[in-house]
């Protein structure tokens, strides 16, 4: 699918997501991969985007913890994490404590259901 379908690129990435699948572009141009879904290519401008099947494995880039209180759900992970595809994206390590999430940690990939749409975390490759 083009990155200009009916959906649009954030539509087509999040219906995806909620299949279970996660997808991020590349250029058929410059063969750079994208993300965030985007209508034309950041890199050269090309409007011809596919979507590829994202490998899913990548390093812990930055990351911090978002303190809650207990009854709130407690204390969670936010981590930008570089894939291994060249892009770079916002989520959360999830397994270790928050405090234990470290830069350089390599990670992995998993789709899940949130609140009934699919949503990109990732786990320590240690803890597969």
């Amino acid at each position: 699918m083009q990155a200009n379908s009916p959906l649009g690129p954030e539509a087509h990435y999040q219906a995806q997501l909620n299949e279970g699948r996660f997808l991020i572009q590349r250029c058929n141009d410059c063969a750079r991969h994208v993300f965030y879904p985007r209508v034309v290519c950041p890199y050269c401008g090309c409007a011809e985007l596919l979507w590829v099947e994202a490998e899913g494995a990548g390093t812990v880039y930055s990351t911090t913890t978002v303190r809650r209180k207990a009854e709130a759900g407690g204390d969670y992970d936010v981590s930008l994490i570089d894939l291994d595809e060249g892009v770079r994206m916002m989520s959360r390590v999830e397994g270790p404590a928050p405090a234990e999430v470290k830069i350089g940690m390599r990670v992995r990939a998993r789709v899940i259901d949130h609140q009934g749409a699919g949503l990109v975390v990732f786990i320590a490759e240690d803890e597969k």
